[in-house]
């Protein structure tokens, strides 16, 4: 399979670009500003190309898609990864800020599932996987504008798993939980403490095993229009 990972030079992203690369798929390192850390991801992969889009820039993504359509002629399997945060309450959260998040984490995706959908309906099959998170179903204080971007994803997935069911496109959301990826670790001490003392199991979600659900998800059919919630902490 052909797999395309937004965000994939670090982080989660580039969790799942390794694990799917090890089981011997073609991967798409995709990056924006991390061209090193994209290659030597792509380094360790045995058939992968480094790609670079910024995933808010519908014209970008759409030639990003169209150089992984010439290289290998389809698109099997797209992570929508990429997010950025900005924690702050909100009538402290600048405009700019409020854009870039919702632009990052909503209209990225959109970008994304636009540029690769035609093509998953051509072969009639492909999975989507859209990377939210729980603050998208129970708002975070302090999380205004993640909060409704990561909302504003799971309604996107509903909406296109509903439309491509058809051509045998699964769509379907991960919330991975409270992960000490890059951005976890540089949320506040007080926003970490407060998803250790609210999980279940007072801990960290687990990378390895989110990636292993989300490698899972890829190769099985028959499942969409679901939000997995891997969150050890209550609704």
């Amino acid at each position: 399979m052909v797999c395309l990972i937004t965000g994939s030079s670090r982080g989660l992203g580039k969790a799942i670009a390794l694990a799917l690369g090890k089981r011997g798929h073609q991967i798409v390192v995709h990056y924006k500003g991390r061209e090193k850390e994209a290659e030597d991801v792509a380094s360790c992969i045995g058939k992968s190309v480094v790609l670079r889009a910024d995933v808010r820039v519908f014209d970008e993504v759409r030639v990003l898609v169209d150089e992984v359509i010439k290289k290998w002629g389809r698109i099997d399997v797209l992570v929508n990864n990429a997010g950025v945060t900005r924690e702050a309450l909100l009538l402290k959260t600048s405009e700019k800020d409020f854009d870039e998040v919702v632009d990052t984490n909503l209209k990225g995706p959109f970008n994304f599932i636009h540029a690769v959908a035609p093509f998953m309906t051509e072969k009639k099959g492909g999975h989507i996987i859209n990377i939210s998170s729980i603050a998208g179903l129970k708002g975070k204080a302090g999380l205004p504008a993640y909060s409704a971007s990561k909302s504003g994803l799971i309604g996107l997935t509903m909406s296109a798993a509903s439309e491509l069911s058809v051509y045998d496109i699964m769509v379907n959301a991960v919330l991975p939980g409270y992960l000490l990826t890059d951005m976890g670790r540089s949320s506040s001490d007080k926003a970490k403490g407060i998803a250790l003392k609210d999980s279940l199991v007072k801990d960290f979600s687990n990378t390895d095993n989110v990636v292993e659900f989300i490698c899972y998800l890829s190769e099985t059919k028959g499942i969409t229009g679901q939000v997995f919630n891997l969150d050890s902490r209550i609704l």
